[in-house]
This record gives C-alpha cells, sequence and structure tokens, in this order.
C-alpha cells in the first residue's frame, strides 16, 4: 500500500488536498525519469502469493492475525479477508537460475506458515478461488480488522450509492449483492514483479499486455465460486465486480471506467503516462497524507518516495500495473497481477517463467506487432481466455494481411514456448533452469489439464456418487494431497 493507513473515515477536503498531492507526484516522477540513469540496473524478478486457510473439513477459517503472531517470517502478511494470508518473497535477479530460487523461496514460506497455521488448528489451501467457499463465509465480519481495509470497503461502498452487484454466468450462473469487497477475498493470486530501465518500459509493458492471455488460458485455477462451475478463470470477472465503485449510469448513459481493467490501449511512451492515466480517469480512495513535499526533493537532486501516486496507484487494479520504487536508488517494475494461485509449487513457478519469458521474447518484436494488433483484440484475449481456458480462441496477429487472426489458443501455445524460451535465454536465465518450466506448460497443453480442467473433471466424478456440498470437500481433499506431492497438475489423476 505504500504508507500504512491508520484512519477509517475522510473529508472532503482530504481528498481535494490529495488530489493537489498526486498533481505534485507526477510533476516529481516526470523529473525523476528525466535523470540520466534512473532505474537502470541488474533485472530482477519478485513475486506475492496469496493463500487460503482452512479447517478440517477445508470451510475458511477466519484467523489470519493468530497465524501471523505465530510467526516472525517477514514474509508473511494480512490479507483483506481473514481467512487470507499473503506470502512477499524477496526478490532476485533475473539472470542465473532465478526459477530454483523462486521454487525454493515459495516452498520454504509456504512451509513456514504452515507450520505456524498448524498451531491453530488450521490448514493452508493455495488455489485462485476456494472450493468450498461459502456466502456466509463473506460478509463485513469476514473482513481482516485493520483500518487500511475498513477504509477502503468504506469508501468504495459510498461511492457506489448501492450495494455491489456480482452476477457471472459460465457453465452455471452466480448472482448475488454484496455490501462490502469481502468477496475479493475469494480471489487468490500470485504477482510477478519486474524490473525494467525505464527506456524499456513501454514495449516491455506491451509485451506482458499481449502475452498475458495466452499465458492465463493455460494457467487457470478458478473454475468454481459459491459451489457454481462458471469460468476456468473466474477471478478476473469476480475481481472486476468485487471492487467496482462505480455507482448507476449517467443520464447520458456514460460510466466511468472501472477500476479493475485490462488498459485503455498500448502505451506509446512509457511509464508516465500510465501514472498519469491513473491520477486522471479514478478519484481517490484512500486520501492519507506524507510529510513529504516531493518537488522539493526534486529541486535539491534526492529521490522522492511519491507516497501518495504509489498509494493511489495500489487502488487502481490493472492487471498489469506499472510501479514506481524509491528503493535501490529507485527503479520501476511491471507487476503481473493475472494468474492464479496453485495449483502446485513447480506450476506456479512454471506459469511465472513462461510468463516472464514470453513477455520477454515479444518485447523486441513489439514495434511490428502492434499495427497488426489492435489493443481492443488485446483486451478481448484477456476475458477469452479467463472464460475458457485451453477451449478458448484467440485473435493474435499475423504476418500478413489481414490481421489479426483468429487460433485455437491450444495450437498458438507450441509455438509461444520457444520464443518464451528465447526471451529467458536473452536475459541471462540458464537453460538448465528455463527448460524444465517450459517444459511443464508443453506437457499440460499436451494433457490439456490445466488446474481448473483437473478440479471441474473430478468433481464432475464425485458427483456421480454424492452431492455436489460434499464432493466440493472431496475434491478439495484430493487438490491438497496431490499439490503436497510436489507433481505438476498435469500429471495429476483424475480417476
Amino acid at each position: 500500500m505504500g504508507q500504512a493507513i491508520e484512519q477509517e473515515t475522510f473529508a472532503p477536503e482530504d481528498f481535494e488536498r490529495f488530489s493537489r498531492r498526486l498533481e505534485e507526484n507526477l510533476e516529481a516522477l516526470r523529473a525523476v525519469l528525466a535523470r540520466p540513469g534512473f532505474g537502470v540496473g541488474t533485472p530482477t524478478i519478485g513475486a506475492e502469493l496469496e493463500l487460503f486457510l482452512v479447517d478440517a473439513a477445508g470451510f475458511p477459517l477466519p484467523i489470519n492475525r493468530q497465524v501471523l503472531a505465530r510467526t516472525v517470517d517477514p514474509r508473511v502478511t494480512l490479507e483483506l479477508d481473514r481467512f487470507n494470508l499473503e506470502l512477499n518473497l524477496r526478490p532476485g535477479p533475473l539472470a542465473g537460475r532465478p526459477f530454483q530460487m523462486l521454487r525454493a523461496e515459495l516452498e520454504d514460506s509456504l512451509a513456514e506458515v504452515r507450520r505456524a497455521a498448524a498451531t491453530q488448528g488450521a490448514r493452508v489451501v493455495v488455489i485462485g478461488i476456494l472450493p468450498t467457499l461459502r456466502e456466509a463465509d463473506l460478509g463485513r465480519g469476514a473482513l481482516t480488522n485493520q483500518p487500511r481495509y475498513h477504509a477502503l470497503s468504506n469508501v468504495l461502498r459510498a461511492r457506489r450509492t448501492r450495494p455491489f452487484d456480482i452476477a457471472i454466468s459460465g457453465e452455471e450462473a452466480v448472482t448475488l449483492t454484496a455490501d462490502d469487497v469481502t468477496l475479493e477475498g475469494a480471489n487468490t493470486s500470485l504477482q510477478f514483479h519486474l524490473r525494467v530501465a525505464p527506456a524499456d518500459f513501454a514495449r516491455l509493458y506491451n509485451a506482458a499486455q499481449l502475452a498475458t492471455a495466452p499465458v492465463l488460458a493455460v494457467a487457470a485455477n478458478s473454475p468454481l465460486l459459491l459451489g457454481r462451475k462458471l469460468w476456468d478463470e473466474t477471478r478476473v470477472a469476480l475481481f472486476r465486480q468485487a471492487f467496482d465503485d462505480r455507482g448507476a449510469q449517467g443520464e447520458e448513459g456514460f460510466l466511468p471506467h472501472a477500476r479493475v481493467s485490462f488498459g485503455h490501449g498500448w502505451a506509446r511512451q512509457g511509464a508516465y503516462e500510465l501514472f498519469a492515466e491513473s491520477v486522471a480517469l479514478h478519484a481517490p480512495l484512500l486520501p492519507v497524507m506524507s510529510e513529504e513535499r516531493p518537488l522539493e526533493r526534486v529541486a535539491v537532486g534526492a529521490l522522492p518516495g511519491l507516497t501518495e501516486l504509489r498509494l493511489h496507484q495500489s487502488t487502481v487494479w490493472s492487471w498489469n500495473r506499472a510501479i514506481y520504487d524509491p528503493k535501490d536508488d529507485g527503479h520501476l517494475r511491471i507487476e503481473l497481477r493475472a494468474l492464479p494461485a496453485g495449483p502446485s509449487v513447480v506450476d506456479m513457478v512454471a506459469n511465472g517463467a513462461f510468463l516472464l519469458g514470453l513477455t520477454l521474447g515479444l518485447a523486441p518484436r513489439m514495434e511490428a506487432l502492434l499495427p497488426a494488433m489492435p489493443f481492443v483484440h488485446a483486451a478481448g484475449n484477456f476475458t477469452r481466455a479467463a472464460r475458457r481456458g485451453l477451449d478458448a480462441e484467440l485473435l493474435w496477429p499475423a504476418e500478413a494481411a489481414p490481421s489479426p487472426r483468429v487460433v485455437p489458443v491450444v495450437e498458438l501455445l507450441p509455438g509461444l514456448l520457444p520464443l518464451a524460451r528465447e526471451g529467458l535465454l536473452g536475459a541471462g536465465v540458464e537453460a538448465r533452469d528455463a527448460d524444465p518450466m517450459l517444459d511443464i506448460i508443453a506437457r499440460r497443453v499436451e494433457a490439456r489439464l490445466s488446474g481448473a480442467r483437473w478440479q471441474k473433471r473430478v468433481l464432475q466424478k464425485l458427483e456421480e456418487g454424492m452431492p455436489r456440498r460434499d464432493a466440493l470437500a472431496a475434491m478439495l481433499e484430493r487438490y491438497l494431497e496431490h499439490a503436497a506431492s510436489g507433481a505438476p497438475v498435469h500429471a495429476w489423476p483424475v480417476e
């Protein structure tokens, strides 16, 4: 969040002062980005993993503060709902063997949080949406008791002037209303951070936007919500609706831009335009001011923290998001936010390797690809991939007109894997680190078995002999058993 939030309500003048400070932050950011050498350095990657706490029966257990109190591991932090925690993994260099490092970090941090959870009678589930989640598990009582979460829920609810409406249709459908944002806690993700130089930001950001849909299709792991079969990656639909601060349409039919979106166009210049867009399109939610005067810091050659801009950016949830960080002499990152948590540790590392590699592999080609790929089709690909997973058909840029052309994602993916390998090796990743991860993706495509597909197939078989409520719990137990084995999901039996 960039800054501790200690208050839950704000006055109109707080928002006015914060908006003025955001403009100062933008001016300071422009000046910092113009400094020779700013943000240039060794590329690094980092990750954040969200997870669920459940009881012996597999139902949500709202004790995240108690579990956190049982560990001194600084990587473990609270999340929005009381049955969620987050692991913030240590960043490391992209070159060398980053995925071996990432796998070790995930296994070590998960082992520690499992140990702490066990002292409270809890288990840890790493999955996009918990299949045993019930509507009764949500509501204001599920919100983690911290001022920042109460403030966020209060402001979003006040902006809407009406409850949050959730309506998602897939194989089945879910329709409900909520008076708070706790439905967002039904989503857990694995987010990657890639440090990039300012001069490379636009092409790498655009490459990430193009790469996200095919990777999401093969990584999907969230097919169930409140006992209903919906999208392969239902998180995409749920997150957008759970954090929607827009009220009813105005008299002219205009509806402001959603705070959760895939973006509004290709980046043309760099990171600054994305920060400026967030400020221009979205009113502040948490107008908490720092003591820093950013322009005064810039005037004396110092590096500003841009606390207000970073806080505001954290309340605009683009699926790929620009990050400014004053640490390590200041730098920029792309936060890749679309991938779900789970199924196994090796699956998550493989998903990250594919997404990072494809982003790096596409980046040098973006100047040629963009004219052949209107942004609206990239955004549409994201929704199609989330909805249908490995059955999705995507629009992909073609070398000759007409472009783009419709390609089944299972036909597209095998051709993208060598491009991802090229991107990783070109960034200094050792082949012995990259190849096993990309091979997992290839085998998943061959088996047509993502986490989402495994969940749905096993649930269908279990429902032949028991009601759905029991089948969901039984499926989750099998999921936990296979995930604990360390095997990738394409090797999990579906019998």
